[in-house]
């Protein structure tokens, strides 16, 4: 059989791109330091300095974190005064969520 057949295996097809999205974002999410940075902001709204003391990160450690889940679109900021505030975006949230939600099954 044609292994092109298979829409997966096709980089021509959306299957395939939605393949690569997904790995894209498990590569950010893969990580312990980001899980911890998820865990906390599905808890609420939180400034760095906030975080420095919940995560036991540095704080360009966190910052770097910070940076690429904005860009994988999963946090988001607001400006209130001299602090920024992270969130996690309606994305985030239910990425988060649907990622803890998986230790509580036989895969933990």
């Amino acid at each position: 059989m044609n292994m092109r057949s298979y829409n997966c295996s096709n980089p021509n097809h959306a299957t395939f791109k939605q393949i690569q999205k997904l790995s894209a974002l498990l590569k950010i999410v893969g990580d312990t330091s980001r899980l911890q940075l998820l865990c906390i902001l599905s808890q609420g709204t939180h400034c760095v300095c906030e975080l420095i003391q919940n995560a036991t990160l540095s704080q360009s450690l966190i910052s770097h974190h910070l940076h690429d889940l904005k860009a994988a679109g999963l946090v988001t900021s607001s400006r209130q005064g001299q602090k920024i505030f992270y969130s996690l975006t309606a994305s985030g949230q239910q990425i988060t969520a649907s990622l803890f939600s998986l230790t509580t099954k036989e895969y933990a």
